[in-house]
């Protein structure tokens, strides 16, 4: 039985070439390539400038110190999203405030933020989960009338937009190009801003703060990213429009044809790009049994799926022995409902026919719509 993958790179001929006129080249580490990799990745978001980073968690880490996150502020931002959006506020020393999420985009609840806001609060985190834009005018409202930074977090939201404004155009945004990505360098990452002293300071952080070689102004990192990296992201970006167009479609074959489940919806105004296509499967009995059984019959089926996220990162080991005792029930109630499907661009008709009929088989009362 052949297995239809949650998740499929699509790197072809072009990308290939690309490496190789890299390994001809002689210059591997960081160069002209980069270089044209964050240009066009800036004019992509439409913004200023692009700042190319060796990871999303790094770029993540480089924004929050590059708006001047440090030792005793306050960062409020989701509890349901991959631990690293939480970790990176952490490794600048400053502590993640959770806010509950909206359970129809699944991203953080501006009604409840303003009420986690104190004389520490520094920052807003907000997370573009699953590709479905937060949503930005009531954080860029709030920070703006708090004087708060905004870094967004863009990783799954390669091209996702709000009236046709970019992800990553709001605040700092910070892109992973990981191998699962919309688009992908195989690691990597972007921060976006059209602030040039944030970009500035994200270039010395990148790079040992070094203004000039073996010149170090400042503590820095290395979280440069390779020229293979950026020739294998500069064909990748040509190709991401296509790329979301064809996630788009195919999340919308499932959506008018899957019953049963809770499907993802789409804010008025807005793009998602589905990096994932995720559902929800609500237990009668609460927990996650239905969604459980529901993710063993589909691989039964040869259909893989996963769950983004089985714990909110406050209820993770870490966060607990770090003393967090969060009440957040949308984000808890999530984790024990979620399913993802495929939705990536490599599915054929075949599939998504295939992983229709499975789900449907698999619950025909259950669920909701």
């Amino acid at each position: 039985m052949t297995l239809i993958p949650i998740a499929q790179p699509l790197l072809g001929d072009e990308e290939k070439q690309a490496v190789l006129e890299v390994i001809d080249s002689g210059r591997l580490a960081q160069g002209p390539r980069v270089q044209r990799f964050e240009e066009a990745f800036a004019a992509m978001c439409g913004v200023r400038e692009a700042v190319a980073v060796s990871s999303g968690t790094t770029a993540l880490m480089a924004a929050l110190l590059a708006c001047g996150i440090g030792a005793g502020d306050e960062v409020i931002t989701s509890p349901f999203t991959f631990i690293a959006t939480a970790n990176a506020i952490v490794f600048t020393g400053a502590r993640p405030v959770f806010v509950d999420v909206s359970e129809s985009d699944f991203n953080i609840d501006p009604a409840l933020i303003e009420a986690k806001i104190t004389s520490n609060t520094k920052a807003i985190l907000p997370v573009h989960l699953y590709g479905h834009p937060a949503d930005m005018e009531q954080i860029m409202r709030i920070a703006g009338a708090r004087g708060l930074a905004v870094i967004e977090d863009a990783s799954q939201a390669h091209g996702a937009a709000i009236d046709r404004r970019r992800t990553g155009s709001f605040g700092a945004g910070c892109f992973s190009f990981y191998a699962t990505k919309n688009m992908t360098t195989a690691e990597g990452g972007m921060i976006t801003t059209d602030d040039p002293e944030i970009a500035r300071r994200a270039r010395l952080l990148r790079d040992h703060g070094e203004t000039a070689r073996y010149h170090s102004e400042t503590l820095g990192y290395n979280f440069r990213m390779t020229e293979i990296q950026a020739a294998i992201g500069l064909v990748q970006l040509s190709k991401l429009h296509e790329l979301n167009e064809r996630r788009r479609a195919n999340a919308r074959f499932l959506t008018e044809n899957l019953r049963s489940v809770i499907t993802p919806r789409e804010r008025p105004g807005c793009r998602h790009v589905y990096h994932q296509y995720t559902v929800r499967v609500p237990s009668p009995q609460g927990g996650p049994t239905a969604r459980d059984a529901l993710a063993a019959r589909l691989l039964d089926a040869g259909i893989q799926t996963s769950v983004h996220y089985p714990l909110p990162v406050h209820r993770q080991p870490l966060y607990l022995q770090m003393g967090y005792r969060d009440e957040l029930p949308v984000a808890e109630r999530l984790s024990d409902e979620v399913l993802s499907l495929p939705v990536h661009p490599g599915l054929t008709e075949y599939d998504l026919a295939a992983i229709v009929k499975a789900v449907n088989e698999s619950l025909p009362d259950g669920g909701g719509s």
